[in-house]
């Protein structure tokens, strides 16, 4: 068999609170050295010879995901002004196309108009370039241009494009290098736009007049604090500029109107501890916070400044509820929040005051969320209802009539729901927490203690892991596969609580609840002991990571998807993207000897021993901005040389060499990414077809 290739050392020295350590692979960080480069194109090299095998296994997986999209579809078209706006995507195209149409009821899409206008053409625009991403479009609001971000390497710097809608003509992509956060000014002549400082903090919003020379463009905001970023958002009306500074813990917001010079006007100043979040409703502003209740309630407060103390309850969490979020329109607000761990919608009626809140229909074991909504004078809103079984269904909620309506259920070829089915199981971690699984099978799987299983985890940032539908967990269910979803702590998935019980000094219960998990499935009969894998991306990549170490005996095969993997190193460089924020999530080991002592104990790089490790696919790419290339490289690097795995349990790294985060861009780029993984993990757990 082919090996691995061998990367040269260079020891680097690094010293934190008395302790001196040496680390062999630090070299990988330079992606502009050309032994860099010509390291991981020997580690591609290498993956592929290894997983030759898999190949017929990928390609019958990426022809079943192929099958089961409808690849001549549509969007459901949501309503801005006198439009109605929605997207289509073709057969062969990798990406989608959007459109509008005037009418006065919703169109039916799947039905072409000589009335349609184009906004842009993704497939067009990505032309000639190997990635291909936007970031989200806005249109203005006399509905005459449209304004759009777009990145051609992966690192999520955007150049703004703007066109007039009617003539096609670009008017302006002159800025360039600009972060997330696109907004237009009320009168249409200005853009609103986010920049991001050399550790990639979105520290900045600035103001662009539409044709004009950026030297021009007006700074409207700084953040100067390393542990805020900031972001511009406007209201449903397109009133108010909302400028969000946030940190993990604490938050402040200013509201302007949306015009270049306007006032701005601080909510309230920050205070260490309080996060709160808010949004503009007519004559009075909706505020979520977390002044009382940890689990966050929501408020009302006159347009303006004032204190906390000050603002009147509207909807209070309860035991075993969290709020996250409230939409507000001219007659009703939408609140978006958990009840027992799922998700939930709330709607409080608004007219001559505020009403009863009451919930709208979801479903067991579901995830239920807002869908596009952009008109505050709606009398209704649209809502996706998924799981892992359902395919995302669109409803339409009218609060004037109380009727809840299929919009669109998303159509699966080849594909029948009551073939499987899907249940809520509870491990039990080491100090006695009961942590919730959901499971999907296909009907006739049992717990006999044979089946081959797949437990995905996440655990960080108060993220959530709510089922949802893909095509690549259908073709894992018709093996046999036992699909499970672990909502350990770290996640919101439980509430403010559960979050903060996975992180800072508390962070290897995030890891223990996912061996729990492991065990669970093994000892409870779902899952056969040598047939069990894990995977995990990003933060979820330290998971599994910091798991192989730990508890590694419980997974034959591990899928780490850009992981953040060598965790201490990059929280204890200030000058690295992100860092300085994160503090508040994983600590300060900068500063602080304890935090820096219990990361080095979890860190999944520092932690690698001379044992078997279940097989592991690392995958990243070389322009990933939010999680380092060199992570995955230095800790495959690490596991080659020391772990003691045979040819049957194999350690690879793939790299992507024109990407971001997220992986290659595109539809079938995508689709054969996931064939790749599912395929090695398949093949790890004794499926091979």
């Amino acid at each position: 068999m082919t090996m691995a290739p061998k990367p040269k050392k260079v020891p680097t020295n690094r010293t934190f609170h008395g302790d001196t350590f040496v680390d062999d692979y630090e070299w990988l960080r330079d992606k502009t050295d050309p032994q860099v480069l010509d390291y991981l194109n020997a580690q591609n090299a290498f993956t592929d010879a290894v997983l030759e095998d898999t190949k017929p296994l990928q390609k019958t997986i990426f022809d079943e995901i192929k099958s089961r999209t409808k690849e001549n579809d549509t969007s459901v078209p949501f309503k801005k002004g006198d439009w109605w706006y929605f997207s289509r995507t073709y057969e062969g195209k990798a990406y989608p196309s959007f459109h509008r149409i005037q009418s006065e009821t919703r169109p039916d899409p799947d039905v072409v108009s000589d009335r349609e206008q184009l906004l842009f053409d993704c497939n067009e625009l990505a032309a000639g370039n190997e990635f291909f991403s936007t970031a989200g479009y806005d249109i203005s609001p006399d509905g005459q241009y449209v304004a759009l971000g777009i990145d051609v390497a992966g690192d999520e710097r955007f150049t703004l494009r703007i066109s007039n809608i009617a003539t096609g003509e670009v008017i302006d992509e002159s800025v360039t290098g600009a972060g997330c956060g696109l907004e237009w000014s009320t009168d249409s002549t200005q853009i609103f736009y986010g920049r991001v400082d050399d550790a990639w903090r979105a520290h900045q919003v600035w103001v662009h007049e539409i044709g004009a020379d950026p030297a021009t463009d007006e700074l409207v905001f700084e953040e100067e604090d390393e542990l805020f970023t900031v972001w511009p958002d406007t209201s449903r009306d397109g009133t108010w500029l909302v400028l969000h500074s946030q940190s993990r813990l604490t938050s402040e917001v200013r509201i302007m109107k949306a015009e270049r010079g306007a006032e701005q006007i601080v909510v309230s100043e920050r205070r260490a501890g309080l996060d709160y979040s808010v949004e503009p409703a007519g004559d009075e502003l909706l505020i979520v916070h977390n002044l009382h209740r940890t689990d966050f309630e929501v408020a009302t407060a006159p347009v303006g400044e004032s204190m906390p103390e000050s603002w009147q309850p509207l909807l209070v969490a309860e035991e075993g509820e969290r709020i996250e979020s409230v939409s507000a329109f001219d007659t009703f607000a939408v609140v978006s929040m958990r009840s027992g761990g799922q998700t939930q919608l709330r709607v409080i009626p608004r007219e001559g005051g505020w009403g009863e809140p009451f919930t709208v229909p979801g479903g067991e074991l579901s995830t239920v969320e807002l869908t596009s909504n952009p008109k505050s004078s709606a009398t209704g809103f649209d809502y996706v209802l998924t799981s892992i079984i359902q395919p995302s269904t669109v409803y339409h909620y009218s609060t004037a009539t109380g009727q809840n309506q299929v919009v669109k259920e998303r159509f699966v070829p080849n594909y029948d729901r009551a073939d499987y089915e899907t249940s809520r199981e509870w491990a039990v971690a080491p100090d006695g927490t009961r942590v919730p699984l959901t499971l999907a099978y296909k009907k006739g799987v049992k717990p006999d203690g044979t089946n081959p299983g797949l437990l995905y985890g996440y655990g960080s940032y108060e993220i959530s892991t709510d089922p949802s539908f893909g095509p690549s967990i259908i073709s894992l269910l018709d093996r046999g596969v036992v699909f499970a979803l672990a909502h350990i702590r770290g996640g919101g998935d439980m509430g403010r609580a559960w979050y903060d019980s996975g992180k800072m000094l508390n962070k290897k219960n995030t890891f223990t609840d996912f061996i729990a998990c492991a065990d669970f499935l093994h000892e409870s009969g779902w899952v056969h002991p040598d047939r069990l894998a894990g995977e995990g991306g990003s933060a979820g990549g330290l998971l599994v990571g910091a798991v192989a170490n730990m508890g590694g005996d419980r997974f034959r095969a591990i899928s780490a998807v850009v992981p953040f993997v060598d965790a201490l190193t990059t929280i204890l460089d200030p000058s690295l993207p992100l860092t300085v924020g994160e503090w508040e999530e994983w600590g300060d080991p900068y500063h602080d000897p304890e935090v820096y002592e219990y990361m080095k104990s979890y860190s999944p790089y520092e932690n690698v021993e001379a044992k078997e490790y279940p097989a592991i696919l690392a995958t990243t790419s070389l322009n990933d901005t939010r999680v380092f290339f060199v992570e995955p490289a230095k800790w495959v690097a690490k596991l080659q040389e020391t772990a003691t795995n045979g040819a049957e349990r194999p350690i690879l790294l793939k790299t992507e060499m024109v990407a971001g985060h997220g992986g290659r861009s595109g539809r079938y780029n995508a689709w054969e990414d996931q064939a790749l993984r599912r395929a090695f993990l398949l093949s790890q757990v004794g499926v091979r077809q």
